[in-house]
C-alpha cells in the first residue's frame, strides 16, 4: 500500500511493446514524468509522431499520494485508459505515464476485447521497464545569522538533508534545504532550536 512520505518506484527508463489483435495494431509507450506539465508536453509530441494512428489513449501517476489521470482518447468509455490506469496501480508505480497508440484494423474488438488489449500492451511494457525506488522530499527556505552557520552546516546529512542553495546576505544566510518527508519533524525542531527562520519553499 502506498502512503504519503514513503518510499515509492519510479521508472528508471522506458520501455515499449507491441501487440496485434484483429489486424489492429497497438504500440505502448511507458516512461517516467516527473510533473503533469511534462507528461502534458511528452503526450503532444506522440500525437505529433504518430499523427495517422487511430488512437493516442494514455493513463499517469504522478506524486506520492499519487495524483491520476486518464484519457479513452475517443474509444468508448472505460476501454481504453481506465485499463491502463489499473494497470499502472497494479505495478505501484507513480511518476509514470503510459501511452498506447492503436492503429484500427479493420475489426472491431468489442469494449471488452478493447480492454484487455490495452491493459495487455502496457502489461507487456511494464516487464521491460526498469525501475528505481525514490524517496519523497520537500524543500526548505531557512534564513540563519552567520554565527550560527556552522551549527546549521552540521545538521546537514546527505542524502536526507542536502544543501540545494545558498544566498548570503550582510548579517544572515539564506539557505534551500532539501528534506527526506520522513525527517522533515526531525529538522524543523533542531532548526527551531537553532534560531532559524524556517517556511517551506514557495510560501
Amino acid at each position: 500500500m502506498e502512503r504519503p512520505g514513503e518510499p515509492y518506484l519510479v521508472p528508471a527508463g522506458s520501455a515499449r511493446s507491441e501487440l496485434r489483435e484483429k489486424g489492429s495494431r497497438f504500440l505502448a509507450i511507458v516512461e517516467r514524468a516527473e510533473s503533469e506539465q511534462t507528461a502534458r508536453q511528452r503526450l503532444k509530441s506522440l500525437a505529433s509522431e504518430y499523427s495517422d494512428a487511430t488512437h493516442v489513449c494514455w493513463a499517469w501517476r504522478l506524486g506520492q499520494p499519487p495524483r491520476e489521470g486518464r484519457s479513452d482518447a475517443g474509444e468508448p468509455a472505460g476501454t481504453a485508459g481506465t485499463p491502463m490506469l489499473q494497470t499502472l496501480r497494479g505495478a505501484e508505480l507513480s511518476d509514470v505515464l503510459a501511452v498506447v497508440v492503436r492503429w484500427y484494423g479493420g475489426v472491431k474488438l468489442g469494449k471488452g476485447g478493447l480492454a484487455r488489449a490495452y491493459s495487455r500492451a502496457v502489461r507487456l511494457a511494464l516487464e521491460e521497464l526498469p525501475t528505481v525506488e525514490s524517496v519523497p522530499t520537500i524543500l526548505l527556505e531557512v534564513r540563519i545569522p552567520y554565527d550560527r552557520f556552522g551549527e546549521i552546516k552540521r545538521a546537514v546529512h546527505p542524502p536526507e538533508v542536502k544543501i540545494v542553495g545558498e544566498q548570503y546576505a550582510d548579517e544572515s544566510v539564506q539557505l534551500t534545504l532539501e528534506v527526506v518527508v520522513g525527517r522533515l519533524e526531525w529538522l524543523q525542531e533542531t532548526l527551531s532550536n537553532l534560531g532559524a527562520e524556517v517556511s517551506a519553499s514557495g510560501e
